[in-house]
C-alpha cells in the first residue's frame, strides 16, 4: 500500500479542483440514474467479486452490490477521478488491494478522515450527508492504530495503541451492520496487521524507545554510579525474581538499561577476564621475545613479567561482549518501590539533571509520604550529597552521611541498596577525615555481607588510612586464605609487608598482585614499590617494572617515578642557578654559608636531640639526621629560635619558605652510611643543597646516571623526582643544607592551591 501521506496529499491537491460539468452535458447536481451511475455500479460489482473469489473463495453479488450502492457518489466526482474513498494506492483504479480496504482488512484512515473534513464538499447534493456515517462504519471494524491518525503526530502514538488494543483484534472484527453476511478468520485479520504494520517498519516503536530512554537510563545511571564494583551482590531471595519478573523486566532489566550494563559493570568485567588471561597464559610464559631480554637483561624467572601484562591490558581492550550479559545489576527497588517508582524515577531525573534543590525537595516529600521507602530516602540522601558538594558544604555533607544510615536501618532495603549505600557514607565520612567512623562504617558492612572479598578489602584500606598496618594486616591475611589470587589483597598485603622491612617478603605478592590486573591493583604506588624492593635486593628487573609503570601513565618516565606531578613542567635531573631563575636566593646562601654552617654546629650537640633520624625507611646502613627549620611551607617555630640568623635570611625568599611541597633542613650524615635509590614525592619542587661540612674524599650523590660531589659553600640543584643514591664513605660526617623551592614554571596561582605534600 500507498504511503498515508501521499495519498492524502493527492486526495487534497484532487479535492481542490474547482466543479466541473461532466461529459455528457450534465451538471454535478444531475440525476443518479445516468448511464455513468450504472457503469459505476457495475465496475464496483466487478471488484467486489474478484476480491471475494481471490481472498475468500466466495462470490457474494448482492452484498457486494449493497455495499457499492451505500456509497453515493455524484457523476462528476467519478469523472474528476475522486475514488479516494476506495483507491488504496492512489493510481485511481481499482484492485486488490483497493479491496482489502474496502472489506476492513486494510484501513486508510488518513484519507477517509481528511475527506471527512473536506472544506469544499458539495452542499446542494443532500445524497451527500450520510457520507459520514459511512466512514465511521469503516472506522469502527479497523484496528486500533487509526484512532492515532486524526492527531498531529501519529508516528509516536501509533505503536502504543497498537500495544494496549492489538489482543481486540482477534475478535470477530467485522461488526457493523454494513457486512453482516461476511465471514473473516482470525488468521486473515492477523495477516492484514502484519501487512500493515510491516509497512510501518517498526520506526514508531523505535521512536518510542528513544523517547522513554532517558527515564530508564537515568535510573540505570544511578546504579551505575553508586554500585560501582561492588555488584557482587549479598543475598537477595530469588523469589521475588520470580514474583516481579515482568515488572522488573519494565522498571528495572529491560533493553534500554541494558545498554548501560557495560560502564556499570566494566572494572569488574575486567577483574574477570583478567584473571582468566593469567591463568590461561601462566604455562607459556617461556616464550618471551629474546630481542627484549637482551636489551634489558633480566633473571629467567622474572622476564614473564611484562608479558603477563601486556597480554592482561590487551585482553582488557578484547573483552567479548558477552561478558556484559552475564553481570548482574544490582536491585535498588523493594516490592513497595517498585509501586511508587514513577514517583521515584521523576524525583531522580531532577537530580540527575543538576536541578539538586528541587531534587531534594521532591525526595523529601517522598520520604514524608512514604517514611518506609528505602529508595526514597536514598535519593535523598544522594541528593544532600550532591548540594553539599555544589555549595561546598561540610554541614550539609553530614546531613547526607546520616541520611545514608538512616537507609540501611529501614526494615526492609534491599541487599544491594544498603551495600551501595553504606560503601558511599563511608568514602563521604574518609572525605571529611572521619576516618574513625568510615572505619565503623566498614566493619559493619562486612558484618552484614561476610562473604563479600571486596569489601573486606576496603575493610583493610580503612585500618592503612588509620595507620593501623597490624588490623590491615589481619584483614588481608583473612581474604588470602579464602581467596589466594585476589590481586588487590596481594598488592596490599606486599605493601605493608615492606613497610614493615620485609623487602624479599613482598617482593612475590606485588609482583603476583600486579600480574593479576585486577581492579585496584594498576596503582603507580605498587609499581614503585615493587621496583623498590626489587632494587634493594640487587634485582635489575626493577626497571623493567617501572618501564611498565611508565607505559601504564604512572611514571613520567623510568627515571622520574614521582607519583603527585603537574603536567608540562620541565624535566631534567640536574638545573643550574640561571635556568631556575633563583640566582638571587642562590648567591645568599653561597654568600652565607659561614653563618650557616655555625649556627648548625651549635645545635649538633647529640645531647639536645634536635637532630633527627630518617624515618622514611630510605637508608640500606649508617646514621642520617635531620633537622627541619620549614615543613610544607610552615616555620618550625622552635627550631628557627635556635637558628635565627639562617631562618631570617631565608624569610626573603618566598619561593623557599613558601614551597608548600618542600622543606628546608640541615642534613647530617655519618660514615658508613648507603640511602637506597629512590625519587622525591613531587615533580613541583627543585632541590638545593649547599655544602657545609664536606670530607675530602667519599661522599658523592647520584641523580639518573649522573654522579657529582658536594663543595663546601657552593649549591647542588637537583630534580629530586628523578631516581636519585647517596654514598657517605668518607672517615667523617658529612653536613648539607637543604632547602626546597618552587619549579620556575609553576604559576602562582598553582604554587597558592596546591595541596601540601
Amino acid at each position: 500500500m500507498g504511503d498515508p501521506c501521499t495519498e492524502s496529499n493527492s486526495m487534497a491537491e484532487s479535492d481542490s479542483k474547482p466543479p466541473s460539468a461532466s461529459k455528457n452535458g450534465k451538471g454535478e447536481g444531475g440525476s443518479g440514474h445516468s448511464f455513468f451511475t450504472w457503469f459505476m455500479v457495475l465496475a464496483l460489482l466487478g471488484v467486489w467479486t474478484s476480491v471475494a473469489v481471490v481472498w475468500f473463495e466466495l462470490v457474494d453479488y448482492d452484498d457486494v452490490l449493497a455495499r457499492a450502492k451505500e456509497f453515493r457518489y455524484n457523476i462528476s466526482e467519478v469523472l474528476q477521478g475522486k475514488l479516494g474513498a476506495y483507491d488504496a494506492d492512489g493510481d485511481g483504479d481499482f484492485d486488490v488491494e483497493d479491496a482489502k480496504v474496502l472489506l476492513g482488512l486494510k484501513e486508510k484512515p488518513a484519507i477517509l478522515v481528511e475527506r471527512r473534513a473536506e472544506p469544499d464538499s458539495l452542499v446542494e447534493e443532500p445524497e451527500a450527508e450520510p457520507e459520514p456515517e459511512v466512514v465511521e462504519e469503516m472506522i469502527q471494524p479497523s484496528h486500533a492504530e487509526e484512532a492515532a491518525w486524526p492527531f498531529p503526530d501519529p508516528v509516536e502514538e501509533e505503536p502504543v495503541v497498537l500495544e494496549e488494543v492489538e489482543p481486540e483484534g482477534e475478535e470477530e472484527p467485522v461488526e457493523d451492520e454494513a457486512a453482516p453476511e461476511i465471514e473473516i478468520s482470525e488468521e486473515q485479520v492477523e495477516e492484514a496487521q502484519v501487512d500493515w504494520e510491516s509497512e510501518l517498519e517498526g520506526e514508531p516503536e523505535v521512536a518510542e524507545a528513544e523517547e522513554s530512554a532517558p527515564a530508564e537510563e537515568d535510573e540505570d545511571d544511578s546504579l551505575s554510579e553508586d554500585a560501582g564494583e561492588n555488584q557482587d551482590t549479598a543475598s537477595v531471595p530469588e523469589g521475588d525474581d520470580d514474583e516481579d519478573h515482568t515488572e522488573d523486566a519494565i522498571d528495572t532489566v529491560g533493553e534500554i538499561v541494558e545498554e548501560a550494563v557495560p560502564e556499570e559493570t566494566e572494572e569488574e568485567l575486567d577483574h574477570e577476564e583478567l584473571l582468566e588471561v593469567d591463568q590461561g597464559d601462566e604455562p607459556t610464559r617461556e616464550d618471551e621475545n629474546p630481542q627484549e631480554a637482551e636489551e634489558e637483561p633480566a633473571p629467567a624467572e622474572d622476564q614473564p613479567v611484562e608479558k603477563v601484562l601486556v597480554t592482561a591490558e590487551a585482553a582488557q581492550e578484547q573483552k567479548p561482549k558477552e561478558k556484559v550479559k552475564k553481570k548482574k545489576k544490582p536491585k535498588l527497588l523493594n516490592k513497595f518501590d517498585k509501586t511508587i517508582k514513577a514517583e521515584i524515577d521523576a524525583a531522580e531525573k531532577l537530580r540527575k539533571k543538576g536541578k539538586v534543590e528541587e531534587a531534594l525537595r521532591a525526595f523529601e516529600s517522598l520520604v514524608q509520604r512514604y517514611p518506609q521507602s528505602p529508595r526514597s530516602r536514598y535519593g535523598k540522601a544522594q541528593s544532600e550529597d550532591d548540594l553539599a558538594e555544589k555549595v561546598r558544604s561540610n554541614e550539609v555533607l553530614l546531613k547526607a552521611i546520616n541520611t545514608y544510615r538512616e537507609v540501611a536501618e529501614l526494615p526492609d532495603p534491599p541487599a544491594d541498596l544498603v551495600k551501595t549505600t553504606l560503601k558511599r557514607r563511608a568514602e563521604r565520612q574518609q572525605f571529611l577525615g572521619r576516618m574513625r567512623g568510615a572505619l565503623a562504617t566498614l566493619e559493619w558492612l562486612v558484618q552484614l555481607f561476610p562473604e563479600d572479598i571486596s569489601l573486606k578489602n576496603d575493610l583493610g584500606v580503612g585500618f592503612l588510612l588509620m595507620g593501623d598496618n597490624k588490623n590491615a594486616k589481619r584483614v588481608y591475611e583473612e581474604v588470602l586464605a579464602v581467596a589466594p589470587n585476589d590481586g588487590f589483597a596481594k598488592v596490599h598485603y606486599g605493601f605493608i609487608l615492606k613497610s614493615d622491612n620485609m623487602i624479599a617478603e613482598s617482593i612475590p605478592f606485588l609482583r603476583e598482585g600486579l600480574q593479576t590486573g585486577d581492579p585496584g591493583t594498576d596503582d603507580g604506588r605498587f609499581y614503585f614499590h615493587l621496583g623498590d624492593a626489587l632494587q634493594r635486593v640487587g634485582d635489575s628487573s626493577a626497571y623493567e617494572w617501572y618501564e611498565l609503570g611508565h607505559q601504564r601513565g604512572h611514571f613520567a618516565s623510568v627515571w622520574q617515578r614521582s607519583l603527585y606531578n603537574v603536567d608540562g613542567l620541565k624535566a631534567q635531573p640536574w638545573w643550574t642557578p640561571r635556568e631556575t631563575t633563583y640566582t638571587d636566593l642562590v648567591k645568599a646562601l653561597e654568600k652565607n654559608w659561614k653563618t650557616i654552617r655555625d649556627e648548625a654546629l651549635s645545635v649538633m650537640d647529640p645531647g639536645r636531640g634536635l637532630f633527627v633520624p630518617e624515618d622514611e625507611n630510605l637508608r640500606e646502613k649508617g646514621q642520617w639526621g635531620q633537622f627541619t627549620l620549614w615543613q610544607q611551607g610552615k616555620k618550625v617555630e622552635k627550631s628557627c629560635r635556635s637558628v635565627p640568623k639562617t631562618c631570617a635570611l631565608l624569610e626573603r625568599y618566598p619561593e623557599a619558605t613558601g614551597c608548600k611541597r618542600g622543606q628546608i633542613k640541615y642534613s647530617v650524615m655519618q660514615p658508613g652510611t648507603h640511602v637506597w635509590p629512590h625519587t622525591g614525592p613531587t615533580n613541583c619542587r627543585l632541590r638545593m643543597h649547599l655544602g657545609l661540612v664536606i670530607p675530602a674524599n667519599g661522599c658523592q650523590i647520584r641523580c639518573t646516571n649522573q654522579t657529582r660531589a658536594w663543595e663546601e659553600g657552593k649549591v647542588l640543584i637537583f630534580d629530586d623526582s628523578f631516581e636519585h643514591e647517596v654514598w657517605q664513605d668518607a672517615s667523617s660526617y658529612r653536613l648539607i643544607f637543604i632547602v626546597d623551592v618552587w619549579h620556575p614554571e609553576l604559576t602562582q596561582y598553582q604554587r597558592q592551591t596546591l595541596s601540601p605534600i
